[in-house]
Protein backbone atom coordinates (compact mmCIF):
# COMPACT_ATOMS: atom_id res chain seq x y z
CA UNK A 1 0.00 0.00 0.00
CA UNK A 2 1.27 3.77 -0.56
CA UNK A 3 2.11 5.64 2.40
CA UNK A 4 -0.77 7.55 4.03
CA UNK A 5 -1.06 10.70 2.25
CA UNK A 6 -0.44 12.70 5.71
CA UNK A 7 2.80 11.40 5.31
CA UNK A 8 3.48 13.00 1.78
CA UNK A 9 4.70 16.81 1.56
CA UNK A 10 3.24 19.11 -0.28
CA UNK A 11 3.01 18.00 -4.28
CA UNK A 12 4.99 21.44 -4.63
CA UNK A 13 7.74 20.78 -2.78
CA UNK A 14 8.02 16.79 -3.10
CA UNK A 15 11.43 15.37 -4.14
CA UNK A 16 11.71 13.71 -7.96
CA UNK A 17 13.02 10.39 -8.65
CA UNK A 18 14.30 10.29 -12.38
CA UNK A 19 14.98 7.31 -14.13
CA UNK A 20 16.46 8.42 -17.61
CA UNK A 21 17.89 6.11 -19.83
CA UNK A 22 21.69 6.44 -21.34
CA UNK A 23 20.64 5.56 -24.69
CA UNK A 24 17.87 7.38 -25.33
CA UNK A 25 16.73 8.66 -29.29
CA UNK A 26 18.76 11.99 -29.50
CA UNK A 27 22.21 11.06 -28.54
CA UNK A 28 22.28 13.37 -25.14
CA UNK A 29 22.91 10.81 -22.63
CA UNK A 30 25.49 13.21 -21.06
CA UNK A 31 22.65 16.31 -20.51
CA UNK A 32 19.50 15.09 -18.42
CA UNK A 33 20.85 14.23 -15.31
CA UNK A 34 23.02 18.37 -14.56
CA UNK A 35 19.82 19.72 -16.71
CA UNK A 36 17.20 17.93 -14.08
CA UNK A 37 19.68 18.76 -11.05
CA UNK A 38 20.23 22.71 -11.92
CA UNK A 39 16.75 23.07 -12.64
CA UNK A 40 15.65 21.29 -9.01
CA UNK A 41 18.55 23.34 -7.39
CA UNK A 42 16.72 26.70 -8.84
CA UNK A 43 13.61 25.91 -7.80
CA UNK A 44 14.22 24.56 -4.07
CA UNK A 45 13.35 21.04 -4.96
CA UNK A 46 15.45 17.68 -4.42
CA UNK A 47 15.90 15.09 -6.98
CA UNK A 48 17.46 11.74 -6.84
CA UNK A 49 19.22 10.10 -9.97
CA UNK A 50 18.51 6.33 -11.04
CA UNK A 51 20.54 6.07 -15.07
CA UNK A 52 20.09 3.20 -16.74
CA UNK A 53 23.17 2.25 -18.82
CA UNK A 54 21.68 -1.32 -20.13
CA UNK A 55 17.95 -1.81 -21.40
CA UNK A 56 17.82 -5.04 -19.01
CA UNK A 57 18.13 -3.36 -15.81
CA UNK A 58 14.90 -0.82 -16.64
CA UNK A 59 12.34 -2.58 -14.91
CA UNK A 60 14.75 -3.06 -11.41
CA UNK A 61 15.91 0.24 -11.56
CA UNK A 62 12.03 1.74 -11.71
CA UNK A 63 10.78 -0.32 -8.98
CA UNK A 64 13.63 1.05 -7.12
CA UNK A 65 12.71 4.33 -8.00
CA UNK A 66 9.41 3.91 -7.16
CA UNK A 67 10.23 2.38 -3.71
CA UNK A 68 11.78 5.35 -3.22
CA UNK A 69 9.38 7.62 -4.10
CA UNK A 70 6.77 6.24 -1.50
CA UNK A 71 8.62 6.30 1.08
CA UNK A 72 9.34 10.01 0.39
CA UNK A 73 6.00 11.05 -1.43
CA UNK A 74 7.72 12.08 -4.53
CA UNK A 75 7.32 12.01 -7.90
CA UNK A 76 8.68 9.44 -9.96
CA UNK A 77 10.00 10.89 -13.73
CA UNK A 78 10.65 9.04 -16.64
CA UNK A 79 13.36 10.35 -19.41
CA UNK A 80 13.52 8.66 -22.73
CA UNK A 81 11.83 7.87 -25.38
CA UNK A 82 8.10 5.90 -25.81
CA UNK A 83 9.86 2.43 -24.85
CA UNK A 84 11.51 4.05 -21.64
CA UNK A 85 8.24 5.65 -20.58
CA UNK A 86 6.34 2.45 -20.83
CA UNK A 87 9.17 0.35 -18.32
CA UNK A 88 9.05 3.19 -15.77
CA UNK A 89 5.36 3.47 -16.17
CA UNK A 90 5.03 -0.36 -15.64
CA UNK A 91 6.73 0.25 -12.01
CA UNK A 92 4.50 3.41 -11.25
CA UNK A 93 0.91 2.03 -12.24
CA UNK A 94 -0.72 1.15 -8.84
CA UNK A 95 1.73 2.87 -6.78
CA UNK A 96 0.14 5.93 -6.33
CA UNK A 97 2.86 8.01 -7.02
CA UNK A 98 2.82 10.40 -9.54
CA UNK A 99 4.58 10.72 -12.96
CA UNK A 100 6.08 12.97 -14.44
CA UNK A 101 8.00 11.93 -18.10
CA UNK A 102 10.99 14.48 -20.10
CA UNK A 103 10.54 12.76 -23.49
CA UNK A 104 13.82 12.09 -25.31
CA UNK A 105 13.17 9.73 -28.00
CA UNK A 106 12.40 10.04 -31.46
CA UNK A 107 8.38 10.17 -31.85
CA UNK A 108 7.70 10.79 -28.18
CA UNK A 109 3.77 10.58 -28.74
CA UNK A 110 2.59 10.04 -25.11
CA UNK A 111 4.20 12.99 -24.33
CA UNK A 112 2.59 14.83 -27.06
CA UNK A 113 -0.47 13.48 -26.74
CA UNK A 114 -0.55 15.15 -23.27
CA UNK A 115 1.02 18.69 -24.36
CA UNK A 116 4.50 17.97 -22.50
CA UNK A 117 7.20 19.80 -24.45
CA UNK A 118 9.46 18.03 -26.28
CA UNK A 119 12.61 20.21 -25.78
CA UNK A 120 14.09 19.81 -21.92
CA UNK A 121 13.67 22.91 -20.70
CA UNK A 122 10.14 23.02 -21.80
CA UNK A 123 9.53 19.88 -20.25
CA UNK A 124 10.99 20.64 -16.59
CA UNK A 125 9.08 23.65 -16.26
CA UNK A 126 6.02 21.44 -16.70
CA UNK A 127 7.56 18.87 -14.34
CA UNK A 128 7.88 21.65 -11.66
CA UNK A 129 4.88 23.48 -12.18
CA UNK A 130 2.31 21.53 -12.77
CA UNK A 131 -0.44 19.43 -10.99
CA UNK A 132 -1.05 15.50 -11.32
CA UNK A 133 -3.81 14.36 -14.21
CA UNK A 134 -5.06 11.08 -14.27
CA UNK A 135 -5.03 9.33 -17.56
CA UNK A 136 -5.84 6.00 -19.38
CA UNK A 137 -3.50 3.26 -19.40
CA UNK A 138 -3.85 0.42 -21.58
CA UNK A 139 -3.07 -3.86 -20.55
CA UNK A 140 -2.38 -6.35 -22.65
CA UNK A 141 -2.25 -9.96 -20.34
CA UNK A 142 -1.02 -7.26 -17.42
CA UNK A 143 1.82 -5.17 -19.62
CA UNK A 144 1.42 -1.77 -19.95
CA UNK A 145 0.83 0.35 -23.22
CA UNK A 146 0.62 3.95 -23.01
CA UNK A 147 0.56 4.05 -26.90
CA UNK A 148 0.00 1.05 -28.54
CA UNK A 149 0.57 -2.89 -28.59
CA UNK A 150 -0.53 -5.04 -32.00
CA UNK A 151 0.96 -8.30 -33.33
CA UNK A 152 1.16 -9.55 -36.51
CA UNK A 153 2.62 -7.20 -39.03
CA UNK A 154 3.44 -4.43 -37.13
CA UNK A 155 5.95 -6.24 -34.83
CA UNK A 156 8.16 -7.32 -37.49
CA UNK A 157 8.13 -3.45 -39.07
CA UNK A 158 9.68 -2.50 -35.45
CA UNK A 159 12.25 -4.88 -35.55
CA UNK A 160 13.08 -3.93 -39.04
CA UNK A 161 13.20 -0.34 -38.10
CA UNK A 162 15.22 -1.04 -35.20
CA UNK A 163 17.65 -2.73 -37.52
CA UNK A 164 18.17 0.26 -39.40
CA UNK A 165 18.33 2.56 -37.04
CA UNK A 166 21.14 1.23 -35.74
CA UNK A 167 22.60 1.07 -39.38
CA UNK A 168 21.49 4.26 -40.50
CA UNK A 169 20.71 5.71 -37.32
CA UNK A 170 17.47 7.56 -35.29
CA UNK A 171 15.01 9.86 -37.73
CA UNK A 172 11.66 9.60 -38.69
CA UNK A 173 12.56 9.14 -42.44
CA UNK A 174 15.09 6.30 -41.36
CA UNK A 175 11.51 4.53 -39.93
CA UNK A 176 9.96 5.38 -43.00
CA UNK A 177 12.10 3.42 -45.47
CA UNK A 178 12.55 0.81 -43.12
CA UNK A 179 8.66 0.54 -43.06
CA UNK A 180 8.66 0.20 -46.69
CA UNK A 181 11.34 -2.13 -46.69
CA UNK A 182 9.29 -4.73 -44.63
CA UNK A 183 6.15 -4.08 -46.49
CA UNK A 184 8.14 -5.07 -49.85
CA UNK A 185 9.37 -8.13 -48.45
CA UNK A 186 5.97 -9.70 -47.95
CA UNK A 187 4.37 -11.33 -44.49
CA UNK A 188 2.06 -13.91 -43.09
CA UNK A 189 -1.43 -13.38 -42.36
CA UNK A 190 -3.36 -13.82 -38.59
CA UNK A 191 -5.93 -16.08 -38.31
CA UNK A 192 -7.39 -15.05 -35.21
CA UNK A 193 -10.48 -15.25 -33.00
CA UNK A 194 -11.63 -11.75 -31.60
CA UNK A 195 -14.13 -11.86 -28.25
CA UNK A 196 -15.53 -8.41 -27.30
CA UNK A 197 -18.77 -8.31 -25.12
CA UNK A 198 -19.45 -11.61 -25.25
CA UNK A 199 -19.13 -12.31 -29.14
CA UNK A 200 -16.71 -13.96 -31.14
CA UNK A 201 -15.57 -13.39 -34.70
CA UNK A 202 -13.17 -14.70 -36.62
CA UNK A 203 -10.66 -12.47 -38.72
CA UNK A 204 -8.08 -13.18 -41.39
CA UNK A 205 -5.34 -10.00 -41.24
CA UNK A 206 -1.87 -9.00 -41.23
CA UNK A 207 -2.32 -7.18 -38.62
CA UNK A 208 -4.33 -6.07 -35.19
CA UNK A 209 -3.29 -2.99 -33.83
CA UNK A 210 -4.43 -1.88 -30.24
CA UNK A 211 -4.28 1.90 -29.92
CA UNK A 212 -3.84 4.34 -26.67
CA UNK A 213 -2.67 7.44 -27.98
CA UNK A 214 -5.45 10.09 -29.45
CA UNK A 215 -2.63 12.02 -31.47
CA UNK A 216 -1.45 8.60 -33.15
CA UNK A 217 -4.88 8.32 -34.48
CA UNK A 218 -5.57 11.66 -35.21
CA UNK A 219 -2.93 11.75 -37.11
CA UNK A 220 -3.69 8.68 -39.39
CA UNK A 221 -6.83 9.45 -39.75
CA UNK A 222 -8.77 7.11 -37.74
CA UNK A 223 -11.77 8.09 -35.98
CA UNK A 224 -11.06 6.30 -32.74
CA UNK A 225 -9.42 8.87 -31.01
CA UNK A 226 -12.95 10.05 -29.50
CA UNK A 227 -13.58 6.61 -28.22
CA UNK A 228 -10.16 6.72 -26.51
CA UNK A 229 -10.94 10.51 -24.89
CA UNK A 230 -13.81 8.60 -23.91
CA UNK A 231 -12.18 5.94 -22.00
CA UNK A 232 -11.85 2.82 -24.52
CA UNK A 233 -8.93 1.40 -26.64
CA UNK A 234 -9.18 1.40 -30.39
CA UNK A 235 -8.99 -1.49 -32.38
CA UNK A 236 -7.48 -1.45 -36.04
CA UNK A 237 -7.47 -4.82 -38.25
CA UNK A 238 -6.64 -4.57 -41.62
CA UNK A 239 -7.92 -6.76 -44.13
CA UNK A 240 -6.08 -9.11 -46.26
CA UNK A 241 -4.00 -7.08 -48.66
CA UNK A 242 -1.20 -7.29 -50.85
CA UNK A 243 2.24 -5.71 -50.77
CA UNK A 244 1.05 -3.01 -53.10
CA UNK A 245 -2.16 -2.29 -51.26
CA UNK A 246 0.01 -2.38 -47.79
CA UNK A 247 2.03 0.52 -49.35
CA UNK A 248 -1.09 2.59 -50.36
CA UNK A 249 -1.83 2.24 -46.71
CA UNK A 250 0.87 3.01 -45.57
CA UNK A 251 0.63 6.42 -47.70
CA UNK A 252 -3.36 7.01 -46.69
CA UNK A 253 -1.76 7.49 -42.86
CA UNK A 254 1.45 9.60 -44.21
CA UNK A 255 -1.52 11.73 -45.56
CA UNK A 256 -4.23 11.33 -42.26
CA UNK A 257 -6.43 9.69 -44.44
CA UNK A 258 -6.60 6.09 -43.29
CA UNK A 259 -10.15 6.00 -41.68
CA UNK A 260 -11.53 6.22 -45.44
CA UNK A 261 -9.61 2.65 -46.36
CA UNK A 262 -12.01 0.19 -47.25
CA UNK A 263 -9.70 -2.21 -46.09
CA UNK A 264 -9.35 -0.94 -42.60
CA UNK A 265 -11.30 -2.34 -39.90
CA UNK A 266 -11.96 0.35 -36.57
CA UNK A 267 -13.28 -0.11 -33.41
CA UNK A 268 -13.83 0.75 -29.97
CA UNK A 269 -13.56 -1.73 -26.96
CA UNK A 270 -12.55 -1.61 -23.22
CA UNK A 271 -12.03 -5.27 -22.71
CA UNK A 272 -10.72 -7.83 -25.53
CA UNK A 273 -9.81 -11.40 -25.93
CA UNK A 274 -7.45 -12.74 -28.94
CA UNK A 275 -7.03 -16.49 -29.68
CA UNK A 276 -5.64 -17.87 -33.03
CA UNK A 277 -6.98 -20.19 -34.78
CA UNK A 278 -4.35 -21.20 -36.89
CA UNK A 279 -1.49 -22.71 -33.85
CA UNK A 280 -3.45 -23.11 -30.60
CA UNK A 281 -2.13 -21.49 -27.33
CA UNK A 282 1.51 -21.14 -28.45
CA UNK A 283 3.68 -17.36 -28.09
CA UNK A 284 3.21 -14.67 -30.40
CA UNK A 285 5.27 -11.85 -30.86
CA UNK A 286 3.23 -8.39 -29.69
CA UNK A 287 4.88 -4.70 -29.47
CA UNK A 288 4.17 -2.09 -26.86
CA UNK A 289 4.99 1.01 -27.48
CA UNK A 290 8.35 0.22 -29.90
CA UNK A 291 9.26 -2.61 -27.95
CA UNK A 292 8.54 -6.34 -29.18
CA UNK A 293 8.49 -9.26 -27.19
CA UNK A 294 6.65 -12.52 -27.01
CA UNK A 295 3.82 -13.05 -24.72
CA UNK A 296 1.40 -16.23 -24.41
CA UNK A 297 -2.14 -16.03 -25.96
CA UNK A 298 -4.84 -15.97 -25.08
CA UNK A 299 -3.82 -12.04 -25.78
CA UNK A 300 -6.35 -9.90 -23.51
CA UNK A 301 -6.33 -5.89 -24.21
CA UNK A 302 -7.92 -4.26 -21.54
CA UNK A 303 -7.98 -0.24 -20.32
CA UNK A 304 -6.24 -0.67 -16.95
CA UNK A 305 -8.59 -0.79 -14.18
CA UNK A 306 -6.21 2.70 -12.36
CA UNK A 307 -5.17 4.97 -14.27
CA UNK A 308 -1.33 7.13 -14.33
CA UNK A 309 -1.37 10.61 -12.41
CA UNK A 310 0.89 12.08 -14.84
CA UNK A 311 2.16 15.67 -14.13
CA UNK A 312 1.06 17.36 -17.38
CA UNK A 313 -0.38 21.18 -18.45
CA UNK A 314 -4.23 21.14 -18.50
CA UNK A 315 -6.26 21.02 -21.24
CA UNK A 316 -6.03 19.64 -24.64
CA UNK A 317 -2.48 20.04 -26.34
CA UNK A 318 -1.92 22.00 -28.67
CA UNK A 319 -0.97 19.74 -31.13
CA UNK A 320 -4.05 17.79 -30.98
CA UNK A 321 -5.92 20.55 -31.55
CA UNK A 322 -4.18 21.36 -34.50
CA UNK A 323 -4.95 17.30 -35.75
CA UNK A 324 -8.51 17.77 -35.26
CA UNK A 325 -8.58 21.26 -37.15
CA UNK A 326 -6.90 19.51 -40.21
CA UNK A 327 -9.05 16.48 -39.78
CA UNK A 328 -12.20 18.57 -39.88
CA UNK A 329 -10.60 21.16 -42.93
CA UNK A 330 -10.13 17.32 -44.40
CA UNK A 331 -13.69 15.99 -44.44
CA UNK A 332 -14.93 19.64 -45.17
CA UNK A 333 -12.85 19.48 -48.67
CA UNK A 334 -14.05 15.97 -49.33
CA UNK A 335 -17.90 16.92 -48.72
Amino acid sequence: MPPSPSSHPDPGTAPFFVVFNHASGRGDRDEVGPAVEAACATAGRRCELFPVDRPARLPEIARRAVQRAREAGGTVVAAGGDGTINGVAQAVLGSGCRFGVLPRGTFNYFSRTHGIPQDLDGALRVLLTEDAVAVQVGLVNERVFLVNASLGLYPQLLEEREAWKQQFGRSRLVALGAGVRTLMRGHRSLRLIIEQGGQSRQVRTATLFVGNNALQMEQVGLPEARAIDAGCLAGVVLKPVGRWALLALLARGAFGQLGAADQVQNFAFRRLTVTARSFGARRIKVATDGEVLRMQMPLRFEVAPHPLLLIRPAGLAQERREAQAAAAAGLEAGA
